[in-house]
């Protein structure tokens, strides 16, 4: 099997549960706000949007580790750390806004959840922008420089 088709496998295999799941596992808050026709649909649509999101970090776990050694130029910590990142930016959208219903205005817990998703995904960008720069510095070039190609291109010679 392709590993396209294994990826597209596991991420709707994921999805599927993990959006039917969301709700039971965290039950909207009784008190919060009925949504209107519309803004149901569009609260359905980013759920499925988020479950789709975890299931392609479920098939990235599955088989994005051989590729992301492959950005990170040798280095296994830099693997790991950008594997990791690349993965928590995919699953936990899932779980932060499902958290979000759950929890509805507690104000503590809202900012014990932004916390813990937002910062984490400051973090996990981060890594991501490092290890891009860092594949960048390192990688081969081909053709001139960036500012000379802009030269070239301004100039036609």
């Amino acid at each position: 099997m392709q590993t396209w088709l294994k990826v597209l496998l596991i991420t709707l295999g994921t999805a599927v549960p993990a959006f039917v799941l969301g709700p039971i596992i965290w039950p909207p808050d009784p008190h919060g706000a009925a949504p209107s026709g519309l803004q149901l649909l569009l609260f359905m649509a980013l759920a499925a949007l988020e479950s789709l999101a975890l299931g392609l970090g479920v098939a990235f776990i599955s088989y994005g580790l051989p590729l992301v050694r492959r950005v990170a130029g040798g280095s296994r910590a830099r693997a790991w750390i950008t594997f990791i990142a690349t993965a928590w930016l995919l699953i936990s959208w899932w779980p932060h806004d499902n958290m979000h219903k759950h929890n509805g205005m507690d104000l503590n817990g809202l900012l014990m959840i932004d916390y813990l998703f937002h910062v984490s995904m400051m973090v996990a960008g981060a890594v991501l922008a490092y290890t891009l720069v860092r594949a960048l510095q390192t990688a081969p070039t081909t053709g001139p420089a960036p500012d000379q190609r802009i030269a070239h291109a301004a100039t036609g010679h």
